[in-house]
């Protein structure tokens, strides 16, 4: 009977064994799991296949790709909450999962009935691969969870683009473990909108190599003399988008070993709209922005002084040559002169040192027309700069 009783612990699913949470979503059905989307009109399913879980996600009906999805539970039942009084003790949480497509970034999230900082305990991986499964892990820092909390374990995808995706899910675990003790986490936990660090922590600050602009609307146009007055500037708009790219040297290190920054300079911005009265809050506070996007083909060596946008495109979609999840989504600084600072993590960095990106671009969220400083413009200082080591 108790080889027995062994069994039926290891085979359900999810389990309460040793004080641990596991799904292993080996049944016909998924249980205890509530799916959740919002910013927008994707739309998501849970699905049990041979194995495995399946998040799916259509978002081919979303207008403007900030939605997310996620999934959650509360385990708090599975665990020994009484650990969480001794700060020795922390939430670890483990996940073996496969994406339809990469790179994109995943998020995990901790959170009580209580928790009102929901960046405090909150960790992206960046996941390049989509044939291999990876494990990934998480440990809390400082939880604050007590005895009768809510323990919510939380795994989302966000803005991915505005296609059909999906996450397998091999394995959802849970455990109360001692800090001092535990294995170093799994993958490569990325704090969600880290600080910026200081510029003089950098060895290399590298003016963009070229930088210009491409219209859709008039694809066989360069755009490289774009001025206004005496200074010269790229201006993003609905339709125009400036483009950057790097040509590191030959002795530039090949691996990178952090994040980095890149720097831009305001010169104007024109914006507005009350975006909240048709889309509500959530949504409408993500307007008036740009976004900083990874490009990843495309003529790789175009020209300033040349290149439009047919040519940069080559005829293709530009929305099948750049990433549909954007690396940052950020205001930008309102006056003539103040500097933007968008931290680019370790993985966009090294993409970007292996030639993996090919460049950025820069699209607006929202209606917005604003203007950074090109590198050309008189003042060399104005230029857009990537700092990193």
């Amino acid at each position: 009977m108790r080889h027995l009783a062994t069994l039926l612990c290891l085979l359900s699913a999810p389990v309460l064994c040793h004080a641990q949470f596991f799904d292993n979503f080996d049944g016909p059905e998924i249980n205890g799991w509530f799916t959740m989307t919002g910013d927008g009109w994707a739309e998501m399913k849970l699905v049990p296949h041979d194995g495995y879980a399946r998040l799916e996600v259509d978002a081919t009906k979303d207008p403007f790709n900030v939605w997310w999805a996620i999934v959650k539970q509360d385990v708090s039942k599975y665990l020994d909450m009484e650990k969480l009084k001794d700060p020795a003790y922390e939430l670890r949480v483990e996940m073996r999962i496969r994406p339809s497509i990469g790179p994109r970034r995943f998020n995990v999230m901790i959170n009580t009935q209580r928790t009102t900082d929901y960046h405090k305990q909150l960790r992206e991986y960046d996941i390049a691969d989509t044939t291999e499964w990876h494990t990934l892990s998480m440990t809390t820092q400082d939880l604050d969870a007590l005895p009768g909390d809510e323990l919510n374990v939380q795994f989302g995808i966000t803005d991915w683009g505005h296609d059909q995706y999906y996450v397998d899910i091999d394995h959802y675990k849970a455990d109360i473990v001692r800090v001092d003790t535990s294995a170093p986490d799994l993958g490569e936990p990325l704090i969600y909108h880290p600080e910026t660090p200081k510029l003089k922590s950098f060895s290399q600050h590298l003016p963009a190599s070229h930088d210009a602009l491409i219209n859709a609307d008039f694809p066989k146009v360069n755009f490289h003399h774009w001025t206004s007055g005496k200074s010269r500037v790229l201006t993003v708009s609905s339709r125009q988008w400036p483009i950057l790219r790097w040509d590191f040297e030959s002795d530039t290190q090949t691996q990178a070993t952090g994040p980095g920054v890149l720097e831009l300079t305001t010169h104007s911005i024109a914006k507005g709209g009350n975006y909240i009265a048709p889309f509500g809050e959530d949504l409408g506070v993500e307007f008036g922005k740009i976004r900083i996007i990874e490009v990843f083909e495309g003529d790789p060596a175009w020209d300033q002084s040349t290149v439009t946008y047919r040519s940069f495109t080559q005829g293709a979609d530009i929305e099948t040559l750049i990433n549909s999840q954007m690396i940052f989504d950020t205001a930008l600084a309102e006056k003539d002169g103040d500097k933007t600072y968008i931290t680019l993590s370790r993985p966009v960095m090294q993409r970007l040192l292996d030639g993996t990106t090919k460049g950025l671009i820069i699209r607006p969220l929202g209606a917005i027309e604003a203007s950074i400083y090109d590198s050309e413009d008189s003042n060399s200082a104005n230029a857009p700069t990537l700092h990193f080591n």
